[in-house]
């Protein structure tokens, strides 16, 4: 390279972002996802045994999903081929493979094919992948943020492993922005700059595990600033990533004080309380997935069978949110929260399976009634096992007069709300029925 190319390399490497410029350059740079890529893990041992084939790539932006590509590409000794399904058509791909089948034909070299977000290719273009993929012309590496196995051809996915990336930690984040501030190759390392504690823990937070948005909200804080050393204080941060701080910590108190809030406001059946304090989580970066998790759990839990809707719905709205992601998703929280805030309330289920683990827990342990026990095994009908079973579907209702349990004992009461009421006076006949067969075995000396 003659010294007209170097410094053309240079100047087009400086212009380059921060967040590129830093891009790690082995896999030992490589920050996150441990759960695949950690020692021991499958993508470290593909690559450990050189058997890397065809993968996806899902998850949220600024997690890596580029970056991992060209490092895979990299440790393979494979040729490296960008491609945005956006902006490509069939014609493109096609000579992609082509040229692909000759460089390994030629050369023995196999091409590592990254198509970026590959959810925007149609069937017919995700067919032409098809065949290369199966023998194994090309390394297929396709990132999403959309759930694969919605949008992308079943017929890929089972040629390719599914490797979901996770937002990066907080720690992450930290990391990568003090390795930025630190090199004096690519960073910032030449500059001085004071990055104070709470400013650094607002990026990493604020940043919802996207480290391309913390870094360049530094690179933003530190160029914009003309003292020297630069004081990037928090509020620099927050004036560099163009968002005002809601003093919402995902780790600490406020974290729980909020989600607190939130699930008794709904219990409390307040839903304008439930939208803001699900706003509130929203606005400081919480995760949707541990907001979907919490309002299932609620559902059962301070709703139950007072409106038997409720958990399915709640159930979607978790699926759905997995589906779509942030922002649209904010909609099906909010409409979830608001119908579960108005809904009838009802924990009878939940206080009746409290007090039943606590009389196992605490040793008031009953035997099985003999008539209930299997009889499906040979020697059961020896023991005794099964006789005097009435089968409930002989009997008017489907309901037997006979004892379930051998005592006395009453752990769901349910409450005069919703359809509980209905449960209420149905359960009434239904225990009226079953306390005559407990009578029954009292009489013939079996309780």
């Amino acid at each position: 390279m003659s010294l007209f190319d170097a410094s053309e390399e240079a100047n087009r490497r400086q212009a380059l972002p921060l967040a590129a410029r830093m891009r790690p350059r082995c896999l030992e740079e490589f920050v996150g996802q441990r759960h695949f890529l950690g020692e021991g893990k499958l993508l470290r041992r593909l690559l450990k045994a050189d058997r890397l084939g065809s993968v996806i790539f899902y998850g949220p932006p600024g997690t890596g999903k580029t970056t991992l590509a060209r490092l895979l590409a990299s440790e393979s000794r494979s040729h490296f081929q960008q491609l945005s399904a956006v902006t490509s058509g069939v014609k493109e791909l096609r000579a992609i493979l082509s040229a692909a089948y000759d460089r390994l034909s030629a050369a023995g070299q196999k091409t590592l094919l990254f198509i970026d977000e590959i959810h925007r290719f149609n069937k017919a273009q995700q067919d032409v992948l098809l065949p290369d993929v199966e023998n194994g012309v090309v390394i297929l590496v396709g990132a999403t943020t959309e759930n694969p196995f919605f949008t992308i051809n079943s017929a890929l996915v089972s040629r390719s492993r599914v490797f979901p990336f996770e937002p990066l930690s907080t720690d992450d984040v930290k990391t990568l922005v003090r390795r930025a501030l630190s090199d004096t190759e690519r960073g910032l390392g030449r500059r001085k700059v004071h990055l104070h504690d709470d400013a650094l823990r607002f990026l990493a937070e604020v940043s919802d595990g996207d480290a391309r948005r913390a870094i360049s909200a530094l690179e933003v804080g530190v160029l914009s600033s003309d003292a020297s050393p630069v004081e990037f204080t928090r509020q620099l941060a927050e004036e560099s990533v163009q968002r005002k701080a809601i003093g919402y910590d995902r780790d600490g108190d406020t974290h729980y004080d909020t989600i607190s809030a939130l699930i008794k406001s709904i219990r409390g059946s307040d839903p304008d309380a439930a939208l803001y304090w699900l706003a509130r989580m929203l606005e400081g970066g919480e995760d949707v997935r541990f907001l979907a998790r919490r309002i299932v759990i609620l559902a059962s839990e301070d709703v139950g069978n007072a409106d038997p809707a409720a958990l399915p719905l709640a159930v979607a709205a978790a699926g759905a949110c997995e589906l779509v992601g942030l922002p649209e998703c904010q909609l099906t929280l909010a409409q979830a929260v608001t119908y579960l805030a108005c809904a009838p309330k009802s924990n009878a289920a939940t206080v009746g399976i409290g007090e039943a683990r606590r009389d196992v827990r605490e040793g008031r342990v009953l035997p099985v009634p003999v008539h209930l026990k299997d009889r499906h095994y040979a020697g059961a009908k020896r023991l005794g096992h099964g006789e005097g079973y009435q089968y409930a579907h002989d009997h008017p209702d489907a309901i037997a007069a006979q004892d379930y349990l051998g005592v006395q004992r009453q752990y769901y009461r349910p409450v005069e709300r919703g359809f509980e009421r209905e449960l209420a006076e149905r359960l009434k006949a239904i225990r009226a029925r079953l306390r005559q067969g407990r009578e029954q075995r009292r009489e013939k000396g079996e309780g």
